[in-house]
């Protein structure tokens, strides 16, 4: 094992929370960013979901690939460090370009430049992200130090989610920028080149072992095309681990079921609270977001990390999602016209469900690799990572579909001034419905998770003996 069981310094927990944070920024900035598609340059919802699925698919299936690259990477710099850095350029450039989208072009040729250069971005992403996130799960060996670790990461990632909101008002504020598709085309150069800094930071101060002289197999053309069949062998293996399937399906159910109807809010607020004004709604849209994330960073976080500590990472997972569906039942309620600034009273026990997430999540899958470890004597913290992030990209795909699919169902006319009471309806029916019905799907996938606390320090000393003995 590459990792150690002492407390990790905090210089290295930042490092790798500023990757997290270049981690978020980009899907957080693509989802405020999306909205301009169909609300400024026309996209129909159809487009919209073909857009969100196409390069997420593309993305679910070079990640399982990267995890085996990463894992079998012999060089002085070890395993991972090299793609972070390459993955970063290509991300940071990709995105910067992706977004110059100008209305005088066309919908069809704006539909196929933005389908293009999602690939190259969703790319960068894959050889960012695979490698990145084996990182953290090879920086401790010790039960709660993960837990620590994530939620550093996942404090310091956040901040994303309290800044990109904060784009809406930027966008649609005539005194910054003539229209929204323009502001689009300036912000996303700046998150581009600034989250290509962080997104570097790891690959640059966290350190790593030499891999020159492990026994991991060549990584050649002719090799790594023919470990494809390794690499559905190794996903096999992978998900009959029991724990993992459980973490995977019930992160699934929980992420996705949110990401589906997430870009509903600015549409309810705008359409439902303010009546089709958008100039009306101000900054209630950015505050949705912002709040939820803050509430997220300085409540959620450091409660479920004492949680965890308290009553175990599974327990602490079924409570924190148990507080959320009752967010997303007050949310149907605090939704009120006139007065927009009821629904922050629900936004703290919202919060709780992706906030919590995938802390616990990549927490719990760093003692699932020790398990695997166990079993079949290989460390492959890179197609773990690789598989556990398939299964949220992959539903994050079929999301983006299912979103533009509900638009379209419930009678959603963008370039209407205002909507159909049942459009209304159906948005708040699906926005607090979906993700409750996901999370109860999670708890009840989860339930029997049994993966303690008693049993990883179990299987970490088999592995001690283990090595001691080789």
């Amino acid at each position: 094992m590459s990792s150690n069981s002492t407390k990790v310094p905090m210089g290295q927990k930042i490092a790798f929370g500023l990757g997290m944070l270049a981690n978020q920024m980009f899907p957080a900035a693509m989802g405020i960013f999306m909205v301009v598609l169909v609300q400024d340059l026309g996209f129909p919802g159809w487009m919209w979901g073909v857009i969100f699925f196409m390069p997420r698919i593309f993305d679910s299936i070079t990640d399982p690939i990267m995890g085996f690259i990463s894992d079998n990477t012999k060089s002085k710099w070890g395993r991972r460090r090299q793609y972070v850095l390459l993955g970063a350029i290509i991300m940071g450039i990709s995105f910067s370009i992706l977004w110059q989208l100008h209305r005088e072009n066309g919908l069809d040729y704006n539909f196929t430049y933005f389908m293009i250069w999602s690939f190259v971005f969703y790319l960068g992403l894959t050889i960012f992200s695979v490698p990145y996130v084996a990182m953290g799960y090879e920086m401790s060996d010790d039960f709660h130090e993960r837990t620590n670790i994530m939620a550093v990461a996942q404090w310091i990632g956040q901040w994303a989610w309290v800044i990109a909101p904060w784009f809406w008002v930027i966008m649609y504020d005539q005194g910054w920028f003539e229209s929204a598709d323009v502001a689009t085309r300036t912000i996303a150069v700046w998150v581009g080149v600034i989250c290509m800094i962080f997104a570097m930071v790891p690959a640059i101060f966290i350190k790593s072992k030499s891999t020159v002289n492990e026994s991991y197999k060549p990584l050649n053309v002719k090799n790594i095309g023919n470990s494809f069949v390794d690499i559905i062998r190794g996903f096999i293996e992978a998900f009959k681990n029991k724990p993992f399937r459980k973490l995977c399906i019930a992160t699934f159910f929980v992420f996705n079921a949110f990401n589906t109807v997430a870009a509903f809010t600015f549409f309810i607020i705008v359409y439902y609270l303010f009546s089709g004004d958008a100039g009306s709604a101000g900054i209630w849209p950015t505050l949705f977001g912002s709040l939820g994330a803050l509430a997220t960073t300085f409540i959620v976080i450091p409660i479920v990390a004492r949680m965890s500590k308290a009553m175990g990472k599974k327990k602490a997972f079924l409570v924190s999602q148990s507080i959320s569906i009752f967010g997303y039942v007050l949310l149907w309620f605090l939704f009120i016209p006139g007065k927009p600034y009821m629904f922050i009273f629900a936004l703290p026990f919202f919060s709780f469900g992706i906030g919590s997430l995938f802390m616990l999540m990549m927490s719990m899958t760093a003692d699932v690799i020790d398990l695997d470890e166990l079993n079949t004597g290989l460390r492959r913290e890179g197609i773990f990572g690789a598989i556990y992030w398939w299964m949220v990209k992959f539903g994050f795909a079929i999301a983006g579909l299912l979103s533009g699919l509900i638009l379209s169902m419930i009678g959603f006319d963008a370039t209407a001034d205002s909507q159909t009471e049942s459009a209304i309806v159906g948005l708040r029916f699906f926005f607090s419905g979906l993700p409750i019905l996901g999370t109860l799907i999670a708890i009840l996938v989860m339930r029997k998770y049994d993966l303690t606390e008693e049993k990883s320090n179990e299987i970490r000393k088999q592995l001690e003996l283990r090595k001691n003995k080789e």
